[in-house]
């Protein structure tokens, strides 16, 4: 059974080679490349569809942290994912400030999708302004939420890939001293 295991999870390992290879080929500090990402993450979580990849380079670029670590996570929000998440941030906002329901709400941001869905992605205003329609009441603890599901999400993604780089620039100076 544990040989069944590890098996299958060495192949989960095979799997994210090439993400592994590309975080360990970007260039800037450890510090700078694991502060890119929890930025996009916590971007990623901020109900700002549309500009995530054009807040993530900027706020980078103001901070001095990896630019492409910033912006790729902005990706985690997109039509398919925003019902779950979002409805997630809602509720945390939903329970500290009130609201209408969480049904009503994952419901609205499925409407939403949907309309999004139809859109490029250079259409900014469409989408933004399809995000206000949802009106002050469940923007506000939408929005609360998403900052504390956001910092909390950024900090655990700080936290983790500073030891995965720390871990595989250790290992990648190991090789490098044992290589001819």
């Amino acid at each position: 059974m544990a040989k069944l295991f590890f098996n299958r999870s060495r192949n989960y390992f095979f799997r994210l080679r090439p993400a592994i290879r590309w975080l360990t080929r970007l260039r800037g500090s450890s510090k700078a490349i694991a502060g890119g990402f929890a930025l996009g993450v916590f971007i990623a979580f901020t109900p700002t569809v549309g500009i995530q990849m054009f807040l993530g380079a900027i706020f980078a670029t103001f901070l001095n942290l990896n630019r492409p670590a910033a912006i790729v996570p902005a990706w985690i929000t997109n039509p398919v994912t925003i019902p779950p998440i979002y409805t997630f941030n809602y509720w945390v906002g939903y329970l500290l400030l009130g609201g209408p329901s969480v049904t009503t709400v994952y419901n609205e941001l499925i409407n939403i999708c949907a309309k999004l869905a139809t859109l490029n992605m250079f259409q900014v205003g469409e989408q933004f302004m399809a995000f206000v329609a949802l009106g002050k009441e469940i923007i506000i603890p939408l929005t609360f939420g998403s900052i504390v599901v956001g910092a909390v999400a950024g900090a655990v993604t700080y936290w983790l890939s500073l030891r995965i780089l720390f871990f595989l620039n250790r290992k990648r100076r190991a090789k490098a001293v044992l290589a001819p």
